[in-house]
């Protein structure tokens, strides 16, 4: 019975890369899952795919000292699960442009590349919501584009790394949360169906 009190009081520790169990330590999406109560994973389902990556990204990426303050955003991705065919192109138009400013002229091409590419299907999709092939509106691109700008901050040592991997987190958190539907939303589509049911 010990052993079981022991698991259930269990707070793993933010840590970089994947891990076996929580005594292990946690990445963020781990930590996620834990505190969802799904399976102990780095990609639950609880969060949207892509918020995931970035929240793994930034996990690894930031320094020791930097990823004890990520704790306290954890709860806040449980449950951001975007459906609207815009939300993945948004995503990588907010979050990659934080980067551009800190890297190399060269490298400023290839995400203003990506920016311009996610600003396209943005547009196209505003043009047509439901594109011929279903309404998915994701970019083939957008994982390597999101890896590759957060990777970057470290790789080209920008001025407060840590403070500018943190702030997009939060932003990303910030958009996935803005595409998703308000409450009211939910709470009037089951009546918005009780006439037909009652004729």
């Amino acid at each position: 019975m010990a052993t079981e009190r022991e698991d259930v009081t269990l707070v793993p520790i933010l840590s970089r890369g994947p891990h076996r169990d929580p005594r292990r330590g946690a990445c963020f999406m781990e930590y996620a899952s834990h505190l969802a109560g799904l399976e102990w994973s780095d990609r639950p389902s609880c969060t949207h795919p892509l918020l995931a990556l970035v929240a793994r990204e930034v996990n690894d990426e930031l320094s020791d000292a930097a990823r004890v303050k990520l704790v306290p955003l954890i709860p806040t991705v449980i449950g951001l699960v975007p459906t609207d065919p815009r939300y993945v192109p948004a995503l990588v138009v907010r979050c990659v442009r934080l980067v551009v400013p800190v890297v190399s002229p060269q490298f400023q091409r290839t995400l203003l590349r990506a920016v311009r590419r996610a600003e396209e299907v943005l547009a196209d999709l505003a043009a047509d919501p439901l594109p011929r092939g279903g309404p998915t509106g994701d970019l083939a691109e957008a994982p390597l584009a999101l890896a590759g700008a957060i990777r970057a901050v470290t790789d080209f040592r920008a001025p407060d790394g840590d403070a500018l991997l943190h702030r997009l987190l939060c932003e990303a958190i910030d958009e996935s949360r803005s595409w998703m539907p308000a409450p009211s939303e939910l709470r009037e589509a089951p009546q918005a169906m009780t006439p037909a049911t009652t004729r």
